[in-house]
């Protein structure tokens, strides 16, 4: 029997924000009908994550929709998890296909190589985070064949409106790359930030991005299979 998948995001109070995580949940349900999939949350909504975790046992395979190790995954999610004895997997970034995503996203929103890009991300408390957001700047300014500079919304890290305010020319334009998950607060922050140009998050209200889906699916199998092999829980 396989084991649980737990798939544990922020959670938001905005609809938008909501139905995106939802969806995601889903696409992973039909990519492997073989797997329990439970959803669960650290702030905001219900299921709380050691609710679910009660339920599912030991055997659960905690995997954060969450972009970067930040206090969420180091605390929230590595507590309940040591709590029931279960495992986790990484957050979801950095990796080439969230990458690749964000590049398609400027592209879709009209940015080209001309323009100053700025990769947005919203920030955590925890340092540790910081490390994710760089190198995923560093893939993405690979893919796009120019420099992409780094704004946080909140946390540590270079507040997003100094990086705005330095990255200013004449005749060129400001694009930011939204390195969000979902519409909802921070994302609406972002586009009255001041940018020319602002993509929507990775899961924007349309299905979900297939490489967000395997992605999913692999931290899952990673972890399960470093469980399977003695190694352990897997820090983020």
């Amino acid at each position: 029997m396989s084991r649980p998948l737990v798939a544990v995001s922020h959670g938001t109070r905005d609809p938008r924000g909501q139905a995106a995580i939802r969806a995601l949940v889903g696409a992973v349900r039909r990519r492997r009908p073989d797997l329990d999939v439970r959803e669960a949350f650290v702030d905001v909504q219900a299921p709380d994550l050691g609710a679910v975790l009660d339920r599912a046992g030991p055997a659960a395979v905690v995997v954060p929709l969450l972009l970067a190790p930040g206090h969420h995954v180091h605390v929230d999610v590595a507590r309940a998890v040591a709590a029931a004895g279960a495992v986790a997997a990484p957050a979801l970034a950095p990796d080439d296909g969230i990458a690749a995503v964000l590049v398609d996203r400027l592209r879709g929103c009209g940015a080209g190589t001309d323009d100053t890009v700025v990769l947005a991300a919203a920030g955590s408390s925890d340092v540790r985070a910081r490390p994710a957001v760089e190198e995923t700047a560093r893939r993405v300014a690979a893919l796009w064949g120019a420099p992409v500079e780094v704004g946080c919304l909140g946390g540590t890290g270079e507040p997003l409106h100094a990086v705005l305010a330095r990255s200013w020319r004449p005749g060129r334009r400001v694009v930011c790359a939204a390195m969000l998950m979902a519409p909802g607060f921070f994302h609406d922050r972002l586009r009255s930030a001041g940018a020319d140009l602002v993509t929507g998050p990775l899961l924007d209200g349309r299905r979900p991005d297939p490489r967000l889906v395997g992605l999913v699916v692999e931290r899952y199998e990673a972890a399960l299979a470093a469980t399977l092999a003695g190694s352990g829980v897997i820090s983020g």
